[in-house]
């Protein structure tokens, strides 16, 4: 009998090192990398690709919807949704090059959950959950190795966490707002001139800029006048203080969005439809310069990884995902 158990308990241990090894295992990016979303094997999918567009890789390879992909601020680890597990969009982690797939949560409860983003010491990350019976989207907090995540905005969406881990930028009532961590004291961003329809705000590496998508022109919302609001919005950058406020896409194509800044500030990834689907491209902030990355049935979104700018020492989270608790209902 203890000789059993002793077999047992070494196979056991082997599987769990077998686990931790693959996990510990996973490398980040030696060069930067982008990640985005693309449809072109009927559904989505995340996809890898260098900073120029070429070597597009798919990562998920799965017949679900995979897609808001980000990477973890060491780059060994993307944190993307996903609904492989059920009608409701999830959590789920992966290493870099896409192996190691797992659900962050035990149960995705009534909220399907959106717009992940990490806290840049990797021990936290914020989403959104929208409860579609309430119509109302709530931003989360989440900690590693603890059992219920925090309720940080009632009716906010689109969380980005500052790089110096103080406040979370996101949308509240259709605008720019920054949510302070240590208190929750809220400060609505006050540009010079009204942009309406803020959305997905993206921080550069230090903190100093974001880029958000707006419209420049009064918002019309009945249903008639739709299309052409929407065609007018465009992708704005910003100094943190609120000066320097600058369009950087022009109006006159379709409407733009998903901006996300590179690590230096110098670039800006951005979802534009282009002779009819939706494509990547980038714009050069200093320049203006564009050029298109992608060129398929369907792509958008994006985010960045840049090792120079990467965090040290990971956090390790796959020792402690799969204790956090459910979603709050």
């Amino acid at each position: 009998m203890k000789t059993m158990h002793l077999l047992v308990s070494v196979i056991v241990n082997l599987l769990v090192l077998n686990v931790s090894i693959s996990v510990l295992s996973a490398k980040a990016p030696a060069t930067p990398k982008i990640l985005f979303t693309s449809v072109q094997n009927g559904n989505y999918e995340v996809y890898a690709m260098n900073p120029d567009g070429s070597e597009q890789v798919n990562l998920t390879q799965h017949p679900a919807n995979d897609q808001q992909a980000v990477w973890s601020p060491t780059g060994d680890q993307i944190l993307f949704v996903s609904d492989r597990d059920g009608a409701i969009d999830d959590l789920y982690l992966m290493n870099a090059d896409g192996s190691n797939v797992r659900r962050v949560f035990k149960g995705n409860g009534k909220a399907s959950k959106s717009s992940p983003t990490w806290s840049p010491d990797g021990k936290q990350i914020a989403y959104g959950a929208i409860d579609w019976n309430r119509s109302r989207s709530t931003i989360y907090i989440a900690t590693f190795g603890k059992e219920k995540e925090e309720e940080l905005v009632i009716d906010g969406t689109d969380p980005a966490w500052s790089p110096d881990g103080t406040e979370i930028a996101c949308i509240i009532e259709e605008h720019l707002t920054f949510v302070d961590l240590r208190t929750q004291a809220r400060k609505r961003f006050p540009p010079k001139k009204a942009i309406q329809w803020q959305r997905l705000p993206s921080w550069s590496a230090v903190g100093d800029k974001l880029v958000f998508s707006g419209n420049n022109h009064p918002v019309v919302r009945d249903r008639q006048h739709r299309n052409e609001w929407l065609d007018k919005n465009t992708i704005f950058i910003v100094n943190r203080d609120g000066t320097g406020l600058r369009q950087l896409v022009d109006e006159a194509g379709p409407y733009a969005w998903s901006p996300e800044l590179s690590p230096d500030g110098r670039e800006v990834l951005y979802t534009q439809a282009i002779n009819g689907p939706h494509q990547i491209s980038k714009i050069n902030v200093h320049s203006g310069i564009r050029t298109q990355l992608t060129d398929n049935l369907w792509s958008f979104g994006g985010d960045w990884f840049d090792p120079t700018y990467a965090l040290k020492v990971s956090p390790q989270p796959h020792l402690l995902a799969t204790t956090w608790g459910k979603v709050k209902k």
